[in-house]
């Protein structure tokens, strides 16, 4: 039994040592100031971050990340590390964002850039390798974002993937393996999944329509046909409308002055419409015509949709109107169970959250319903002051 432990314990060490995390930034002190590049790019009007746990948290220390700190603005700070391929490897970003302001419009996602990136320059068209995270604008735009660049254009996800858009820390995490295949998880549950090549338009599609092939003239895809021995009946044709045989001529009507009179119409009740045949089975019909497709000479498969050549910078490059968000618990990784013991542990973070929000609504409450009461009895007062007697003295 003991070398059993000895041996998975082994195990867990190997696995250990093979796991690689390339960048991990949970903004522990104002260290980040010296290692995070605000851009200068010229023409915006950058709005700066801050180092808060916000409003409502559950440790006022560990919870501390970046917050936009003011509104209508852009937004483009970055960092860079040590450069890495994901080559053969999966590659894990996550990260959690927490809008406690309740936006009603603005970014809370991650770009991914490689070693190009000018960090002073860095602007909304600064090439980059992923996109990642919640967008939130009005009531109609509630996404993730998951976008990837593949030979000089950027590619979004053909899904539709809704955030979260309460006030309190979610984590966002994108897994992306070398089989091609993908996996998007909001607080550890996976919300998405699927193929690269499947789920977004990288590749032009393997088959085509035969530019050949044309439907034969014969080709009868009408299911149904007007029965030719139908015939419509003797009395079918009546008049859609006809005079209001209640109606009478006023006795003041004056046909010299307002000319004949003719009664208002009405909608005859014998109207039956205008006359159609019967539908029949059509007994030369031959189903739908599906138009013949062919291999897209075009299309050439390739393994390697998922590796990204080089990765050595993050930014947080957006929009807010109105700011509050807050950025932390960047991690990096080639290794999904690293991140999903992360995002286990942050979980005490969100009930944290929860708590110290709930007691502040309560506590507001009740400051609302003493100053309620207040006013209730100054008006009282006032009322009683108006209503009291005046005191009459004789004149002397």
């Amino acid at each position: 039994m003991k070398s059993l432990i000895l041996a998975l314990a082994s195990l867990v060490a190997i696995y250990s040592v093979n796991c690689d995390i390339y960048f991990d930034e949970k903004f522990p002190d104002d260290s980040w100031e010296s290692n995070w590049i605000y851009s200068e790019h010229p023409g915006k009007e950058f709005g700066k971050f801050k180092l808060t746990a916000g409003k409502f948290y559950n440790d006022p220390e560990e919870d501390k990340g970046l917050q936009t700190s003011e509104d209508a603005r852009f937004y483009a700070l970055s960092r860079k590390f040590e450069p890495f391929s994901n080559e053969g490897k999966t590659l894990v970003v996550q990260f959690t964002v927490k809008h406690e302001q309740d936006i009603d419009c603005g970014g809370g996602y991650l770009k991914v850039f490689d070693c190009k990136l000018d960090q002073k320059d860095m602007h909304g068209e600064s090439p980059y390798e992923i996109m990642f995270g919640p967008d939130i604008c009005g009531p109609g735009t509630k996404k993730v974002h998951v976008i990837f660049s593949y030979k000089g254009k950027n590619h979004l996800i053909k899904k539709d993937i809704r955030c979260k858009d309460d006030v309190y820390t979610h984590l966002y995490t994108l897994i992306v393996k070398p089989d091609n295949t993908y996996e998007v998880l909001i607080d550890n549950e996976v919300v998405e999944k699927g193929g690269l090549e499947e789920d977004w338009d990288f590749l032009p599609p393997k088959k085509i329509k035969d530019p050949e092939a044309k439907k034969p003239e014969d080709w009868d895809d009408r299911k149904t046909i007007p029965d030719p021995d139908d015939t419509k009946p003797e009395d079918w044709d009546k008049p859609e409308h006809i005079p209001d045989p209640d109606a009478t001529k006023p006795e003041d009507w004056d046909d010299e002055m307002d000319g004949e009179w003719e009664p208002p119409m009405i909608d005859n009740p014998d109207y039956k419409g205008v006359w159609a045949p019967k539908q029949i089975d059509n007994p030369a019909y031959k189903g739908q015509w599906v138009h013949p497709e062919i291999d897209n000479p075009e299309y050439v498969a390739d393994p390697n949709l998922y590796k990204r050549p080089e990765i050595c910078a993050v930014g947080l490059d957006l929009w807010q109107v109105k700011s509050g968000t807050i950025f932390d618990n960047f991690l990096i990784t080639d290794d999904p169970e690293v991140a999903k013991e992360r995002g286990e542990a942050l979980k005490k973070t969100l009930d944290g959250e929860k708590k110290m929000k709930n007691e502040q609504d309560e506590a507001e409450r009740e400051k609302e319903k003493e100053k309620a009461e207040e006013d209730d009895d100054e008006d009282l007062d006032d009322e009683a002051g108006e209503a009291a007697p005046v005191e009459e003295h004789d004149e002397l």
